[in-house]
């Protein structure tokens, strides 16, 4: 997702999990079952610089690769990014992220070992 309307409609879906590493925001977008997820990243600038900023964007990036077997299909997901995204370790991330899932009634369990959960 890339366009700010997408975002907007997200956020307006009030669906949201908060953890200590990241911010989880989901909507349906009333697609078929297979139609996969879609996932937008976004880090405000209360995370630090662009190079602070950059950086936890490529940390959700790295976890939301395996968030592609896990997450539920049809929605579209926003990760958002915290001060702690960027001194958390990788493995709580991965964690706050199976957490927020699960929270939100969207983890799969029965799609394939991709690493994610335990």
């Amino acid at each position: 997702m890339k366009r700010r309307a997408d975002f907007l409609r997200l956020a307006a879906g009030r669906r949201k999990f908060v953890a200590p590493g990241l911010i989880l925001q989901a909507l349906d977008f009333k697609a078929p079952e297979n139609a996969g997820v879609r996932i937008g990243f976004t880090v405000s600038r209360k995370v630090g610089i662009a190079v602070a900023r950059n950086r936890a964007r490529r940390r959700l990036k790295a976890v939301a690769g395996l968030m592609a077997s896990h997450a539920a299909p049809g929605y579209d997901y926003v990760l958002i990014g915290r001060g702690g995204t960027l001194t958390r370790p990788f493995a709580d991330l991965r964690e706050d992220l199976v957490t927020a899932l699960r929270r939100l009634g969207l983890y799969r369990e029965e799609c394939g070992d991709a690493g994610m959960g335990r």
